[in-house]
């Protein structure tokens, strides 16, 4: 009956089925001819590369490099979500809105700031701070917001009745945080851990400008300055070996993972920890964050802006105008692609539809980089008319968000009831038809939340507009890390500035797109 049932509606499904396998065609195929072009190699060529002893200083700096940023960050978090959650603090709501908005920060505008701010004729009278320790700290305080929100949901999650049970057995209140509440936040620090790893590893912008040689940095170096492209797309296939790496890591660790008891239980909300003697030291923490990736960039950014030649605003704004329009249509092709894979998902579940949502999140979690280089060999030899213009840029990009924008529709989607679309086809309306005339204009919210995180991650995307933008398109981002490389400071302001104002946005779209859904 199942089956009888699926061919019935298959001419219904096709507009959603089509575009969908299309979606996850075009994530999948640029990283097979990715493939075949680092197996163009000799078998002597190949096997030099494979040796390189650069290989192994690139993957130690990579794997230093999160390691580090993965303490700060943890560091970091850990405590601000204890505070924000498990404590008598006042504005507990209002400062984890306020800890969140470093994400608004990106790495490079944060590297730009370090350079620029520091070594001399900087705002502060310190050594330039560049290389391993320069990354982490800049990496360390941009990222850390994503291990923040996991585990304060984790800990609002938690019922504070486990730990006060281990209390009255004896334990003291450091024991029975370590023993029994820290083991149960074990899988949201993983997922949360898992994003900033990601990031860190796919990251080029900041690495790039603080000249710490990491396997995105030579990517680009080998790419186009040593034209040594085999090379190049070896060392793209490593980066994705990486991260495939750190993405089973994770899936290993929470299979192992056996807790005898998570999630809400009772619902006890427990007696907050009393700061008492603690509380300054608290909001120095709270504040720590907030001053050195938030208050002080905007400051210098400011400063450094003053200094701007009134006439290069000319420039500011041929650099918005551009980054609008490769921003705005990659947004509504990310929305569009979003779309079908979400109903199929939703309304239509089956290991077919999981399989293209996972499709549709591998070109997120794929490094940038590595990202825009398979989409280089293989337009050179599928669609080379397409090569260095801004429709490639544009679908570049839609497919590298289209993760981002797939969250808000899906989520909204879930907020309609199937009934209403039943309804409608029980009054001869196709899926397709009762799609357009019934769900979708209901889904309209999500649609935004997800076209504006999508219009902001365009925005403020460096790698692949790097790669991929044609000749002479300079954008907003590509401004500022053109105008550091050259420790032009107070030119890259005004851009960097206009970057960090827009992408304050981003956080708000987050805030109000979880709030609604």
């Amino acid at each position: 009956m199942t089956l009888v049932r699926v061919r019935h509606q298959l001419p219904g499904l096709l507009p959603f089925l089509l575009p969908a396998l299309l979606t996850g065609g075009g994530v999948v195929l640029p990283l097979l001819y990715l493939l075949l072009r680092a197996l163009e190699a000799e078998p002597k060529a190949f096997f030099e590369i494979l040796l390189r002893p650069k290989n192994l200083e690139l993957l130690l700096n990579t794997l230093a490099l999160l390691l580090g940023v993965l303490l700060l960050a943890t560091l970091l978090a850990l405590p601000l979500a204890f505070l924000t959650t498990r404590t008598d603090l006042r504005g507990k709501r209002l400062w984890a809105t306020l800890l969140a908005l470093p994400l608004a920060v990106p790495g490079y505008v944060g590297a730009y700031v370090l350079l620029a701010a520091t070594g001399p004729g900087g705002v502060l009278p310190l050594p330039r701070l560049e290389g391993y320790w320069g990354a982490v700290l800049v990496l360390g305080f941009t990222t850390y917001p994503y291990l923040f929100l996991a585990l304060r949901a984790a800990f609002l999650g938690l019922d504070p009745g486990l730990e006060e049970a281990a209390r009255t057995l004896g334990k003291t209140p450091l024991r029975a945080f370590f023993q029994v509440t820290l083991p149960q936040l074990f899988p949201a620090f993983l997922s949360g851990a898992l994003v900033v790893a990601l990031h860190v590893v796919g990251d080029f912008g900041t690495v790039s400008l603080l000249r710490y040689e990491t396997f995105s940095y030579a990517i680009y170096l080998q790419y186009n300055a040593a034209f040594d492209r085999t090379y190049a797309a070896w060392l793209a296939l490593f980066l994705l070996l990486l991260t495939g790496g750190l993405l089973l890591l994770e899936g290993l660790l929470l299979r192992r993972l056996h807790l005898a008891r998570s999630g809400k239980g009772l619902g006890s909300k427990g007696r907050p920890l009393s700061l008492g003697a603690f509380r300054p030291l608290a909001y120095a923490l709270l504040l720590l964050p907030l001053v050195l990736a938030l208050l002080f960039p905007l400051f210098a950014l400011f400063h450094l802006a003053s200094r701007f030649p009134a006439g290069g605003l000319v420039g500011l704004q041929e650099a918005f105008w551009h980054s609008a329009l490769m921003a705005l249509p990659a947004a509504f092709l990310a929305v569009g692609m979003a779309l079908p894979i979400a109903y199929l998902r939703v309304r239509q579940p089956s290991p077919a539809s999981q399989t293209l949502e996972r499709l549709a999140y591998l070109g997120y979690t794929i490094p940038p980089l590595a990202f825009a280089l398979a989409w280089i060999f293989f337009s050179l030899r599928a669609v080379p008319f397409l090569y260095g213009t801004l429709p490639l840029l544009v679908l570049v990009l839609a497919f590298h968000f289209l993760a981002e924008a797939l969250g808000p529709v899906r989520g909204a989607l879930y907020q309609v009831p199937r009934r209403l679309e039943e309804a409608a086809r029980t009054l001869g309306e196709t899926p397709t038809g009762a799609f357009f005339r019934v769900t979708f204009p209901l889904l309209w919210r999500g649609a935004v939340a997800a076209g504006a995180l999508a219009f902001i991650g365009a925005v403020k995307e460096l790698p692949i507009t790097l790669l991929l933008a044609p000749m002479g398109y300079s954008t907003l981002s590509t401004r500022v890390f053109s105008y550091t490389q050259e420790a032009m400071f107070a030119e890259a302001a005004p851009f960097a500035l206009f970057i960090l104002l827009l992408s304050a946005a981003f956080v708000g779209v987050l805030l109000w797109s979880e709030r609604r859904y």
